[in-house]
């Protein structure tokens, strides 16, 4: 099955068709790059390649302007992590960052020119309360305060409610494993945590093992509903698979990692699609390794047809009815993989029909940014 290659993808992957394109498709392009939050992105490449001075004047404004956002953004979080750890270290926790903040900190290809909207880590679960009292002491306070969504976080989710800071309006997601609880896959977090590596010139900051990394981003694009960003998360991996390639024993303990913490589908479906959409040189022993979590030759097939629809801009250019019906059928899996039937069905309906209550804190922390 061959996928639409949109205009941004081709930039990225051939940045020498920007010679040739109109003002008109210079705009398309423009507005693509900022729909998918790759803009910054698509600015790095053509500034590798030399071909940054050849843009129109006009259009060059927008692709300086992306990168200055975001290298902005990456000094934000540099500081942002740094009062993380400080606020942990009282405590004596050392956080495990995840996703975006990771690509930052371990100088990764995959952050060059990503834009962050929160930081994600990751602690033991039995340090859930002492990792949320010590944010809270040091400014951070929780959000979702109605009684059933507090439940359903802390029983049933792979995280506790995200924690925003009263006066920099920052977002943390403090999370004890990468899969809820009553998915129907089952991660093993202990050994994800057991393999932990730390942060160049911290003690007390770590990162997932680069292939933990690979496999947390692969599981984190392909158990989501929303679409916003997963053209941005594809390239990560490309980025990540690119980049990681090249470590000694990365490519052959791959598989057998994914294996092991319970991701071989996963890792199948980030090989399946960054090798088809992206053309990512990924080793062939990957490939063939990753085939065991393939799954039967029907689901194959509809994931396919989803996934090539789904996984393109959510923008106006390319809005289609295979689309919408793609993104819809993927958003109703990622709630049937999360939870079983009967939860689902508990958990849509009380969504649905019953409204949350507003709580006094919410008010009070609103007041607080006010007077700030």
């Amino acid at each position: 099955m061959t996928p639409h290659r949109d205009l941004i993808v081709n930039a990225l992957l051939t940045p020498e068709i920007v010679r040739e394109l109109s003002a008109q498709k210079w705009d398309l392009l423009i507005r693509q790059g900022r729909r998918t939050n790759l803009l910054a992105r698509l600015a790095n490449v053509l500034t590798q390649q030399g071909l940054l001075e050849n843009v129109p004047i006009a259009t060059r404004h927008h692709l300086t302007s992306a990168v200055l956002v975001a290298e902005r953004q990456s000094i934000a979080l540099r500081w942002e992590v740094e009062c993380i750890r400080r606020a942990l270290a009282y405590a004596g926790i050392k956080p495990i960052l995840l996703k975006g903040a990771a690509y930052v900190m371990a100088g990764l290809e995959a952050a060059r020119g990503r834009t962050f909207s929160d930081v994600d880590i990751i602690v033991p679960k039995k340090l859930l309360g002492e990792t949320e009292s010590a944010l809270m002491i040091h400014g951070w306070q929780g959000s979702h305060h109605d009684k059933y969504d507090q439940r359903y976080y802390r029983r049933w989710m792979h995280e506790i409610p995200p924690m925003r800071h009263v006066k920099r309006g920052t977002t943390i997601d403090v999370h004890h494993t990468i899969l809820p609880e009553t998915a129907r896959l089952t991660v093993n977090p202990a050994a994800l945590l057991a393999a932990i590596v730390p942060v160049k010139d911290f003690a007390d900051l770590y990162v997932l093992q680069p292939t933990d990394m690979l496999l947390h981003s692969a599981t984190h694009l392909f158990h989501e509903g929303d679409f916003e960003s997963s053209l941005r998360d594809l390239f990560d991996l490309d980025c990540l698979f690119r980049q990681f390639s090249a470590l000694p024993d990365f490519s052959e303990t791959l598989a057998l990692r994914a294996a092991t913490l319970g991701l071989s589908r996963p890792l199948y479906y980030a090989v399946r699609y960054t090798t088809l959409i992206l053309d990512t040189p990924v080793p062939e022993v990957v490939r063939s390794e990753a085939s065991l979590g393939k799954p039967s030759a029907l689901i194959s097939w509809v994931m396919d047809i989803c996934y090539l629809n789904a996984l393109r801009p959510v923008h106006s250019s390319t809005n289609s009815f295979s689309a919408w019906l793609a993104r819809f059928a993927l958003y109703i899996r990622s709630h049937w993989i999360r939870m079983p039937f009967p939860l689902l069905a508990y958990h849509l309906g009380r969504k649905a029909f019953i409204r949350p209550k507003s709580y006094d804190i919410e008010k009070s922390v609103a007041d607080a940014d006010l007077k700030a």
